[in-house]
């Protein structure tokens, strides 16, 4: 009897797929069948068990290649998993010390009991093929599971429901096509000390070389990027603040600023874009980027009234922005494997540097939203996803982030890191937190009355001296000081811009 005979998951693998329209054109819906066997290899993996058998020191060499779900046999999965389970408590793992875990197993002894393990060592002739072994076989799991995937794109594109969109399926179909990349080789291994410091020269060059002398990508804001010295690849930024503080025109400024020197720098300087507004529509962020770069107001832009000076300059800064790589995917109530999977797209087709997701707290996990447990988890789960994507693409990844409303209850409204909403993992995650805030704004409510001669001019007086100020708040980072970063807002064109007080 063959291993084929004993595991019917063996037997060849029935592909329905719909069958051509015939000559008269009637309907196709009759499915043919295509009998194929699903590809696996029963030698490497019995060559492989073998050689981990005779000298275990094997194992250390294959871990990173595969897995036990890697191996197409179920009886092979088992002795893999016994194997390693062994090899982690500091025992031999050895035909004679697995022997009492499968005696009385099914799944073993159908292939012919505790006496298989034996074959397995002695049919081993060298173990310098482990790695060559171990190669094969995950090479075949991907097979298998590319395979799955397909059919059940096939099914779902059949089963036409309200439930589903066809851009749902696309995007199912992404996420379990890079939960799949990233299975079996990593890629990880330990760096040399050696290398490590090369890398670092070449940071350091590159910040010496260049005209801003920062190793990141350049917010354009001098007193941001004195602090941060840029926005630096694998980090994750968090950009926090109340409502009406201005956190999606300074993430927008941010976004604009880094696309538009990697333009006018022929890309030596900033980065190729891509902007997830999960709040406002793209026409609505390219009109404040149009309102700001033509000295516009956005009110004159959206009611029409230009003058012919006006609409002159609003041409001429639209050609302007035509040529800057800034992508912006207004999708509502993304996930963040969709995040990730369209991240890795843009990458693919036309490059990326900077991620920027306004905001965090609209982007969907996993799972439901049913109790604030859960939301809790959600938003770590968030979190977590955003610093693994800006360490996969090697790109930093800044987030918007709500603070809760304790801010309001304090004399000092300053945001602190405890303020962060929902989640401790936020602060925990991020490489830089970031707080937008503007004094003013909180203090044109406070106004005195008028018989209240003394009080008013130190009103005045204070509003004069913080018109238009508003402060970027480093409250963490992990790679430099933590202070507090100066910046013009100017309210007309919702524009952040480098603050010079002469």
């Amino acid at each position: 009897m063959t291993i084929d005979e004993l595991y019917p998951d063996a037997a060849p693998h029935q592909i329905n797929t719909p069958a051509k329209a015939n000559e008269r054109g009637e309907d196709a819906a009759v499915s043919q069948t295509i009998q194929r066997a699903l590809p696996r290899n029963i030698e490497a993996e019995q060559g492989l068990l073998g050689a981990i058998l005779i000298d275990n020191r094997t194992l250390e060499r294959i871990a990173d290649i595969v897995k036990a779900d890697h191996f197409f046999f179920p009886a092979h999965q088992k002795i893999f998993q016994a194997i390693q389970k062994l090899n982690d408590r500091g025992q031999e793992a050895s035909a004679v010390t697995l022997k009492g875990y499968f005696e009385n197993d099914d799944s073993l002894s159908a292939v012919g009991g505790s006496e298989y393990l034996n074959d397995l060592a002695e049919s081993v002739i060298t173990v310098i093929n482990a790695v060559d072994y171990a190669n094969i076989i995950y090479e075949l799991f991907i097979r298998r599971e590319l395979i799955q995937i397909g059919e059940g794109v096939v099914n779902q594109s059949f089963d036409q429901n309200l439930e589903s969109s066809a851009s749902d399926i696309v995007e199912t179909a992404e996420g379990k096509l890079f939960e799949l990349s990233e299975d079996g080789v990593s890629g990880g291994s330990f760096v040399t000390m050696r290398d490590a410091v090369r890398e670092a020269v070449e940071l350091a060059e590159k910040a010496f070389k260049s005209d801003s002398h920062i190793s990141g990508v350049p917010t354009r804001l001098d007193d941001l990027d004195n602090l941060l010295g840029g926005l630096h690849s694998s980090d994750l930024l968090i950009l926090a603040g109340r409502p009406s503080m201005g956190k999606t025109a300074l993430a927008t400024t941010l976004a604009f600023n880094a696309a538009k020197a990697f333009a006018e720098s022929g890309g030596k300087e900033g980065a190729i874009t891509g902007m997830f507004s999960l709040e406002m529509s793209s026409d609505q962020l390219a009109t404040r980027i149009l309102s700001g770069q033509a000295r516009i107001p956005g009110h004159l832009i959206r009611k029409g009234q230009l003058k012919e000076d006006d609409f002159k300059a609003f041409v001429q800064a639209s050609h302007v922005l035509s040529q800057v790589p800034l992508y912006i995917d207004d999708t509502p109530a993304l996930s963040i494997s969709a995040v990730r999977s369209r991240c890795r797209r843009l990458k693919r087709q036309h490059g990326l540097g900077l991620i920027v997701v306004d905001y965090l707290q609209l982007l969907r996990g996993s799972g439901s939203r049913q109790s604030s447990e859960n939301r809790v988890l959600e938003v770590s789960e968030i979190t977590r996803g955003l610093k693994a994507l800006a360490k996969e693409l090697n790109v930093p990844v800044l987030a918007l982030s709500q603070l809760s409303r304790a801010v309001e209850q304090r004399e000092d409204k300053r945001p602190q890191l405890s303020d962060l909403r929902e989640s401790g993992s936020i602060e925990q995650d991020a490489d830089v937190v970031m707080f937008v805030y503007r004094e003013e704004y909180y203090l044109e409510r406070t106004k005195p009355n008028e018989e209240e001669t003394e009080k008013m001019l130190q009103w005045q007086d204070r509003m004069n001296s913080i018109h238009n100020v508003a402060e970027c708040i480093i409250a963490k980072q992990r790679h430099g000081p933590i202070g507090t970063a100066q910046l013009f807002f100017n309210p007309n064109f919702t524009l952040f811009e480098s603050l010079h007080r002469d």
